[in-house]
């Protein structure tokens, strides 16, 4: 089974552990709970009239553990590295093959660095529009990305992004999650 790794547990980790998940992919979650969701009010995220940024997480994280995503609360991701076709992802407890990569760590490189992944002349890990980098089946989301457009619906949609991108490249087209309800016309 095809299995992605996501390092990070804010809006764009947990965005694109969610579509993964729910796509059947099998997905591991590194969460040390470093967001800055805990500083924030959210008033201006689609669909939310007002909720604390803590409260946010707590209900993104159930969801994410409603569709079967191996959460690794509290297991700081210390290396990531190409191996064969795939990664290795290390812990200090373990390590971890996974065949595609989501980097979401906010404006920490490190990880997007020491993979090899190209950066801009802004010192930004350079993507495309799918959010891979330069080094195939890694990805990079969230404020790694962006100079100051740190906003959490953004990086939730970096995340989303470099999802789809994964579930396009596993079903060999482009993949579309869109849910329809049985009783729609």
């Amino acid at each position: 089974m095809t299995h992605v790794a996501v390092v990070g547990g804010g809006p764009a980790g947990l965005s694109a552990a969610l579509f993964t998940a729910k796509n059947s992919l099998d997905t591991t979650l590194f969460d040390t709970d470093g967001t800055w969701m805990h500083k924030a009010h959210l008033f201006n995220y689609l669909g939310i009239d007002s909720e604390d940024g803590s409260a946010f997480m707590e209900n993104s994280r159930a969801q994410v553990d409603e569709f079967g995503v191996d959460r690794h609360q509290g297991e700081e991701v210390t290396a990531v590295a190409a191996a064969g076709d795939g990664f290795t992802v290390t812990t200090e407890d373990d390590e971890y093959d996974a065949d595609y990569v989501v980097l979401a760590t906010g404006a920490n490189r490190d990880l997007a660095e020491s993979l090899g992944c190209a950066f801009t002349d802004d010192d930004l890990v350079d993507v495309d529009v799918t959010m891979e980098t330069s080094v195939e089946d890694a990805y990079a989301t969230g404020a790694m990305v962006r100079a100051e457009e740190w906003q959490a619906v953004i990086s939730a949609g970096d995340g989303a992004a470099a999802a789809l991108n994964v579930l396009s490249k596993e079903k060999g087209e482009h993949f579309h999650d869109f849910d329809v309800p049985a009783d729609a016309e």
